[in-house]
């Protein structure tokens, strides 16, 4: 009996071992076969090589432009490279030079001396006020350079246009030999006009300065412009119509737009002229052109100031200071032509 039980158990384990060989095999699954991607071989495109480094006389230049100009980027160096000297360090310039850089000459500042010549070139060096350039008032070809382009030259003092301010750090000053003014019986200043050959040598020199520098239109300022509270140079004698006619340089508005909004101003001279919301809004629209005046709503000095600078600039025959439908129209017009971006 007990061996019928022992020969029966064994045949229930071989059974129970035989079935889970089959449930194993029943359960095998066939491995899909991995394939490897093919490494793709890019040639990469060869650097295009940047121009060279020229030495003269053992001194360093770079004379090209490798940069986007549309960004207003530039890498040419009108002046010799300027490099540290680390002590027990070599700076090469293997990599030289980086493309995004500008320059540091965004705008163009013209001025009168009131002083001859002789007094003129005195304070212009040996004193705390300087230019990067002075134009004689001789019948000659020569144009006094004074400071570096590379360098602040000290003749904007405390100033300001747009979003830009102590503008000493990104000009180049052009100062004109001229008297300046006097005062008649009534106070009203009369200026002394330039001379032909001043407004060509000017001209010529404020054409290369913005083309080599990209300096725009609305960067080529009177110093009255960007301290109206304070200056009153080159003043209304200045010619800026025909530096923009003949020597497309700087700024002036279109006749045709300036008259679409004479008639509208008329009309709002006669009925707003005091009213502190059309005076906010006037002094508002000199901001934003460019002048650093504060709207308060008054025609306060400030304003009167910087309404006459502006007439200095674009209405000369008539620069009293007070805001009529003719400024008004104008200021309109520039803004148009020349949005602040």
């Amino acid at each position: 009996m007990r061996k019928t039980l022992y020969i029966i158990g064994l045949s229930a384990v071989v059974f129970s071992c035989t079935s889970q060989q089959n449930v194993k095999k029943t359960a095998y699954k066939r491995k899909t076969p991995v394939t490897q991607a093919k490494t793709a071989v890019t040639t990469q495109p060869q650097a295009k090589p940047k121009p060279q480094i020229t030495t003269d006389h053992g001194v360093e230049f770079y004379t090209t432009n490798i940069a986007d100009i549309t960004k207003n980027d530039n890498t040419i160096s009108y002046g010799s490279i300027v490099s540290a000297k680390p002590a027990g360090y070599k700076v090469t310039k293997t990599y030289f030079p980086a493309i995004a850089q500008n320059f540091r000459q965004k705008y163009l500042i013209l001025h009168y001396t009131a002083l001859p010549e002789d007094k003129s070139i005195t304070v212009l060096t040996q004193q705390a006020v300087s230019a990067h350039y002075l134009v004689n008032d001789k019948e000659d070809n020569q144009i006094y350079q004074l400071v570096d382009e590379n360098k602040r030259a000290y003749h904007a003092g405390i100033s300001s246009w747009r979003n830009d301010k102590n503008l000493n750090d990104t000009s180049i000053g052009i100062e004109i030999v001229n008297n300046g003014y006097t005062a008649d019986s009534t106070a009203r200043r009369i200026f002394v006009p330039f001379s032909e050959d001043q407004i060509k040598k000017v001209a010529a020199l404020a054409k290369d300065i913005v083309t080599r520098y990209q300096i725009p239109p609305t960067n080529v300022l009177a110093h009255s412009d960007i301290a109206p509270t304070r200056k009153q140079d080159p003043g209304p004698m200045f010619p800026w119509k025909k530096l923009y006619d003949e020597y497309q340089i700087g700024m002036w508005y279109d006749e045709a737009t300036k008259k679409t909004y004479y008639d509208l101003a008329l009309v709002e001279f006669t009925t707003r002229y005091n009213e502190p919301a059309f005076i906010f809004m006037i002094q508002t629209a000199l901001q934003k052109f460019g002048y650093g005046v504060e709207p308060s709503g008054k025609w306060d000095d400030a304003t009167k100031k910087t309404i006459e600078a502006f007439q200095y600039h674009f209405r000369p025959q008539n620069y009293d200071g007070i805001m009529d439908a003719e400024t008004w129209a104008i200021l309109q017009a520039l803004n148009v032509k020349y949005p602040r971006k």
